[in-house]
């Protein structure tokens, strides 16, 4: 097996070994544990792909969004309330969007049980369809409280709710950006596959515990794996993940550690793509990424008028995220929505993952109901249909100063139209890093490129007084090989640009990474 972190390589391994000796002579492993979840994940992967879309009721699938939000989980009939242990579970309702029903388990003592759905835990508000219901339909999800906010009150952190999402939050944050266990093809002209966790078990934590351990069964059409998420919570939530992908067939495109997130306008879109009082909507502002070379790159999102796909070569990545920078509370004015408390999502890879790309794909959204932006990486090289790959990563959910490049950051990019007709101004702030150790005289330099269709005018470094940074202006147009563009539109190159604070040749901060269409 294709093994991406050394310690946990012995026992899978081992795992390995033991299912190739017969049946007679195998040795059953200690308690419950990821590779009994593996051994099933390799079973399904070895017989033909069976859906579950028949498991849950006409009824329900064909409800209104309000029917299914009067659906309520009744706190009290909690599990674990009646133990009063640290952390609770909390299950969702079938219906709507969430047509596909998944099991869950109880592992008590090594020894993992089937919970049985219970149309008694939820209210029905005033629907009613109750009656209608199997008894014997599964959840379509669950959600993890405990106390993160303050030591009496348990608060939601964490929600495991459609395909093979999850998202979660610390302390003072509101939910945001998602996360999913794997990504199938996205962005490829096939059309994308969604995997999706089909069967849960999660282990029954003790009095004390400040962690919770929650096990996984995804499956698909062309993929099926097994998942060990270690949790836990605190200022940020922490997801220790392990992952043991099958495939049924091949694939184009297997993005591991994916990341699904919305951004419609920020400091960066000029002109407004819609008429809103609100100065920014998303829930993230950025992808930052950390490569073995010790480079540290910041890409500003952006609402594209046409899909948008970027690729960056990351052979053995340290680190990638989609982060919401911005947590001043001005820079929204949306009191209901609260973009300002959305956390940020900071994949750190576990050992050495082997040569492989960091994707960034960016879809033309009009409204912020839609996610618009996901980042994975996918291997250069996908594994045989029923060769083993894994890959472990832990994952914060964090604000956005507990992860960050220990370079100079950038603090924002703003554009405006420049000084003739075909040219663009951009104005970089940034701060951090060695930049703090500098005095307000320092001779700053900046390497700005400009790739295909575009050419470098000027640029220039200086401090801002104001805020303390460090602001970078430059300004380009057109080339000449590009000036048909301008006739026409439909032909006008995307230009990439790269820009970084230097002092000599002493490069100070994060690599600024950009595109645009002049």
């Amino acid at each position: 097996m294709l093994r991406h972190n050394g310690l946990f390589g012995l026992m899978a391994g081992l795992f390995l070994f033991l299912s190739t000796l017969p049946a007679q002579a195998q040795v059953q492993a200690p308690g419950f544990g990821l590779q009994d979840v593996a051994a099933m994940a390799q079973a399904l992967a070895a017989k033909p792909y069976e859906d579950n879309l028949g498991q849950v009721p006409e009824v329900l699938k064909t409800i209104s969004y309000d029917q299914w939000r009067d659906i309520r989980f009744v706190p009290e009939k909690s599990l674990w309330r009646a133990d009063k242990l640290p952390f609770e579970l909390q299950f969702f309702h079938p219906g709507l969007f969430y047509d596909r029903t998944i099991a869950v388990n109880v592992v008590e003592k090594n020894v993992p049980t089937r919970l049985a759905f219970d149309t008694g835990a939820f209210d029905y508000g005033k629907n009613n369809f109750a009656t209608q219901i199997p008894t014997e339909m599964g959840y379509a999800g669950f959600r993890i409280h405990t106390a993160i906010n303050t030591k009496n009150y348990l608060d939601e952190f964490l929600v495991f709710l459609g395909a093979s999402y999850f998202r979660a939050v610390g302390k003072g944050q509101n939910y945001g950006l998602s996360a999913r266990g794997l990504a199938i093809d996205t962005a490829e002209p096939s059309g994308e596959e969604f995997p999706f966790f089909k069967e849960f078990w999660i282990v029954k934590p003790g009095k004390k515990d400040k962690s919770i351990t929650v096990y996984a069964l995804l499956d698909s059409r062309r993929v099926a794996g097994a998942y060990r998420f270690e949790i836990t919570t605190g200022a940020e939530t922490m997801l220790d993940v392990e992952s043991i992908l099958f495939l049924r067939e091949p694939v184009a495109k297997l993005g591991i550690a994916p990341l699904t997130s919305m951004f419609i306008f920020g400091e960066n879109s000029n002109p407004r793509v819609s008429d809103d009082f609100r100065p920014e909507v998303h829930d993230s502002d950025g992808l930052m990424a950390a490569f073995d070379n010790n480079e540290w790159i910041w890409r500003p999102l952006q609402n594209p008028k046409s899909l948008s796909v970027n690729v960056f070569s990351a052979p053995n990545i340290r680190g990638m995220g989609l982060m919401q920078r911005d947590t001043d509370y001005a820079n929204y004015l949306d009191l209901e929505a609260k973009y300002e408390a959305r956390p940020s999502a900071w994949i750190e890879p576990k050992g050495d993952w082997g040569p492989g790309k960091l994707h960034l794909v960016q879809i033309p959204s009009p409204e912020e109901i839609h996610d618009n932006i996901v980042t994975f990486w996918a291997p250069d090289t996908n594994p045989q249909p029923g060769q083993p790959i894994a890959f472990d990563y832990r994952l914060r959910w964090a604000p956005p100063k507990r992860v960050t490049s220990p370079e100079g950051q950038v603090i924002f990019t703003r554009t405006g139209k420049g000084k003739t007709p075909n040219s663009r101004l951009f104005v970089l702030e940034f701060k951090g890093g060695k930049l703090e150790d500098l005095p307000d005289d320092a001779a700053l330099d900046a390497n700005v490129w400009v790739g295909m269709g575009g050419k470098l005018l000027e640029k220039r470094v200086y401090k801002n007084p104001v805020t303390d940074s460090w602001r970078l202006v430059f300004e380009i147009e057109p080339d000449s090989a590009s000036a048909l563009s301008m006739v026409l539109p439909d032909k006008r190159p995307s230009i990439e640009m790269r820009a970084i604070l230097q002092h000599g040749v002493t490069p100070l901060t994060e690599t600024w990474t950009y595109a645009i269409k002049l």
